[in-house]
């Protein structure tokens, strides 16, 4: 398996082992382009690998911080009550760049930015650049992801 996103078309796309496309969904890069500076706020391009995925058995909706499940389980009420909140829900992958000086060490390093595919409310829109950074997918879009992909899994992050 190995996933590829593609950033113009706000799309991420599972290939199997013989390189057919299995699964496609809409997701959300981040609103400020692409890039690879820490404190950009931009998703990282480039070849990656999922370092962990946390989450496992977690219900949809359920909420994280710092890759920690909080106990909360989100809801229109819990947002409201927490404005400007980034929501991580239901599953985290968390990428690690493979690319020494592009999206590896010092001040490019993806697995230091905390770049992630993770979940994210329903009410926000796909297919528009959004983020702060991560990938974000539909709640049930990242938990069947997660289900089908392994740690060490290959992640492409193109234009």
């Amino acid at each position: 398996m190995r996933i590829r996103v593609d950033v113009a078309s706000q799309t991420l796309s599972l290939f199997g082992d013989d390189g057919a496309c299995v699964r496609r969904y809409s997701v959300s890069t981040a609103k400020n382009g692409v890039g690879e500076e820490k404190g950009s706020h931009r998703t990282p391009r480039g070849r990656h690998v999922i370092r962990a995925r946390i989450g496992a058995g977690a219900p949809l909706g359920a909420a994280f911080r710092g890759r920690r499940p909080t106990g909360e389980v989100w809801s229109a009420e819990l947002d409201e009550a927490s404005p400007g909140r980034d929501w991580i829900l239901t599953r985290i992958l968390w990428l690690s760049g493979l690319e020494p000086g592009r999206n590896r060490l010092g001040q490019v390093d993806s697995m230091q930015r905390y770049i992630y595919i993770h979940g994210t409310p329903d009410s926000e829109p796909m297919g528009v650049p959004l983020s702060i950074g991560c990938v974000r997918m539909r709640n049930r879009d990242v938990a069947e992801l997660f289900d089908l992909v392994t740690a060490g899994t290959p992640v492409e992050i193109h234009e």
